[in-house]
């Protein structure tokens, strides 16, 4: 493995680089994202039981708040609810938008590894290829090993940027989309708690 990082040339180092950050960046996601974190079973139906009981004070909105992205969504309406529908709804929508832009973090940064690893590679292949042709003008086809070292480390790095663009732009787009059926399932927590606490729903909701 040595041996090819080294036949690959300097810009292996760049690569390799990006593939440590790419890597990082979908193991913290991967655990961060998940579905049982972000929005918990039940969760409207906790703030309904609470709510009936007058058990729902400050103390249970900071944990609340706290506890999840999906709590920090319900407990701005909660704490609103007072306010007027309109105004409850604008507090969840607010704070969904920074739910929201929190679980797009590194994302941003993995897509820019998703494309920038294939271009370091093609000016892996650029710089292996001005080799070839400068060995070759100074010394003819008759080097072969100079030849054969120039194409490798045009293929190496080649092939090095593709394995770490790859994998990297697969989970941005598996992220993405896990993100969006997350603020999906958040939205509709967000309008039954809504309705429950405005006086649309009266019946305890089956979540």
């Amino acid at each position: 493995m040595l041996e090819i990082v080294q036949s690959g040339g300097w810009l292996m180092v760049p690569i390799l680089l990006c593939s440590i950050v790419a890597a990082a960046i979908c193991v913290e996601r991967l655990w961060t994202l998940q579905r049982s974190r972000i929005v918990p079973k039940n969760l409207v139906s906790q703030i309904w039981s609470a709510v009936k009981t007058e058990e729902l004070d400050a103390q249970k909105l900071r944990e609340l708040r706290s506890n999840s992205p999906l709590g920090q969504v319900l407990a701005a309406g909660v704490a609103n609810a007072k306010r007027g529908r309109e105004v409850m709804k604008e507090a969840m929508e607010e704070a969904a938008s920074q739910v929201s832009h929190d679980m797009e973090r590194y994302l941003t940064s993995l897509g820019i590894i998703a494309s920038i690893s294939p271009l370091l590679g093609l000016l892996g292949t650029v710089v292996g290829m001005i080799k070839v042709f400068t060995a070759l003008m100074l010394e003819g086809a008759g080097n072969a090993n100079v030849l054969a070292g120039g194409i490798s480390q045009a293929l190496i790095t080649t092939a090095a940027g593709l394995s770490v663009a790859i994998p990297a732009l697969i989970f941005h787009r598996f992220f993405l989309r896990r993100i969006d059926e997350l603020v999906v399932t958040m939205e509709q927590e967000a309008g039954k708690l809504v309705e429950i606490l405005q006086g649309d729903r009266h019946e305890e909701p089956r979540l």
